[in-house]
């Protein structure tokens, strides 16, 4: 099957539709084309948002709480609950078509753990929840017990897109403290509801950390490219989506983000007045 591998480095804030938006182009296309994508993408100090922290009983408090930090909140496209972007999270999104031996969600899943488990050999990545880390799920990634990804599905058609938060490097026990004080700040006195983690920001680290390196983002793009093709060769995105005659579809899928995160205009608004 053929691939492409597009890096896109780092978005910033005020660009922040635009990684979600692709997904949604990418998915499309490879259903359609039968293609393997690989996606690079970073955003500048962002919290994203799942919809279900929308729907939290005092989600202005926890929404006041980022405003007033230096991070941008953002509600994504795909399930799950809120995650940390900056300079030391790596986000990879992959993309393939439905086929005979990909067929349910946690068969998605493990394709992309193996991709990643190829390009970091040296550490044995384990599939399985981790309750107490920041948007717990199934198919969480862990080294001896503490995670190292968490992973989102979005299907369209025949396409699957898989995405993945990576914490390469940085304060990730900040970041964990970061979002168990949004959840604190939202929930209130339901601090008990089960639908939302009771984060120990301990859960989680970083592969900086495990390695006892200074590992960077970009040796793990370079990795994870080796892992993926045998090319590790970068398309040049915007002659891209002009070849296909894309670039006007990418502008609705923004305008679909820019309408989803109406309500973090709302809410804010609402709660001034």
């Amino acid at each position: 099957m053929n691939t492409l591998i597009f890096d896109s480095k780092k978005y910033a804030q005020n660009q922040g539709y635009i990684p979600f938006a692709l997904t949604d182009v990418f998915t499309e296309y490879t259903h359609s084309n039968h293609i393997e994508i690989l996606h690079f993408w970073q955003l500048e100090n962002t919290f994203i948002l799942g919809m279900q922290d929308t729907r939290t009983p005092f989600f202005y408090q926890g929404l006041k709480k980022v405003l007033d930090s230096p991070y941008q909140p953002l509600v994504r496209n795909s399930g799950g609950l809120g995650v940390i972007a900056d300079d030391g999270i790596l986000n990879v999104s992959y993309f393939f078509p439905k086929s005979t031996d990909i067929q349910t969600i946690d068969q998605a899943y493990e394709k992309i753990k193996q991709l990643l488990q190829k390009a970091l050999p040296e550490i044995e990545i384990t599939a399985g929840e981790v309750p107490n880390s920041y948007c717990p799920g199934a198919y969480d990634l862990s080294v001896a017990g503490k995670k190292i990804a968490g992973l989102a599905q979005r299907r369209i058609k025949g396409g699957i897109a898989v995405m993945m938060y990576l914490s390469v490097n940085g304060p990730q026990e900040q970041r964990g403290e970061f979002v168990r004080e949004f959840y604190q700040h939202s929930l209130g006195e339901n601090s008990q509801d089960l639908r939302y983690p009771k984060i120990d920001p301990l859960s989680m680290t970083t592969l900086s950390t495990l390695l006892e390196e200074n590992f960077t983002v970009e040796q793990m793009k370079q990795r994870l490219c080796a892992a993926f093709s045998a090319e590790e060769k970068t398309t040049d995105l915007t002659i891209w989506l002009k070849e296909n005659q894309l670039t006007e579809t990418l502008t609705k899928k923004i305008d679909q983000m820019i309408t989803r995160n109406q309500i973090i205009q709302e809410e804010y608004h609402e709660s001034t007045l």
